[in-house]
């Protein structure tokens, strides 16, 4: 596990969460877990105003980038094979970072969330 005050690990905690959907990946396995893929739709994931492009890609980009991403870090835990995810070892790190950046989802600039 990393110590979260190193500045190094508090750049790599927040480079997971300026991606909007790993940020909303990490929120929805924060409430519960395990979750399927099947769960996280691309109306879900993308911005609040999705376009065509936004929609196709999501399932590929989850798949391919985010997920692994996210798993490389320890922050959750994938099986692609059974498309289930879970909570990883090193959730706790970043666990404190999600609720207040979604408390105050209104005080954002628009469009970060």
């Amino acid at each position: 596990m990393t110590d979260p005050t190193n500045s190094a690990s508090l750049d790599a905690m927040f480079d997971e969460l300026w991606n909007i959907y790993r940020y909303r990946l990490l929120l929805a396995v924060s409430d519960h877990t395990p979750r399927t893929e099947d769960e996280f739709t691309p109306e879900s994931l993308a911005s609040d105003e999705p376009d065509d492009d936004d929609l196709d890609g999501v399932k590929t980009e989850l798949q391919n980038t985010h997920l692994p991403k996210l798993a490389e870090h320890g922050y959750i835990e994938w099986d692609a094979e059974t498309q289930t995810i879970w909570r990883g070892p090193n959730f706790e790190e970043i666990a404190p970072l999600l609720r207040p950046v979604d408390d105050h989802r209104d005080e954002l600039p628009k469009g970060w969330l």
